[in-house]
């Protein structure tokens, strides 16, 4: 049997709570074999060099200076929404209004 028809027959077979045991597993196995705040340190870089990037694509004629504070505003930005989102779906599970 093939890697592919094993794990295809893996995900076919195992249930929703299985899964989510599978993947709480994987990722605990990881943060223990790895430097979880070097890897949000490296990640929260690679988030903010996109929102230079799409900067500089949106405002080429934009001075370093000025395309680094639409940088961090588009981060902040970024960051607020994800902090509503999670508000609303914790307000949703409560039952009661959102944010």
């Amino acid at each position: 049997m093939s890697l592919l028809a094993i794990v295809l027959t893996l995900l076919w077979t195992l249930t929703p709570e299985q899964r989510t045991l599978r993947a709480k597993k994987a990722a605990f196995t990881r943060w223990a074999n790895e430097d979880g705040q070097a890897n949000a340190v490296r990640a929260q870089r690679g988030l903010y060099a996109k929102f230079e990037r799409e900067a500089a694509e949106k405002f080429p004629d934009l001075t370093p200076v000025a395309r680094a504070k639409r940088a961090e505003a588009a981060y902040h930005a970024h960051m607020v929404g994800l902090a509503l989102k999670s508000s609303t779906a914790r307000a949703a599970r409560k039952g009661g209004d959102a944010a």
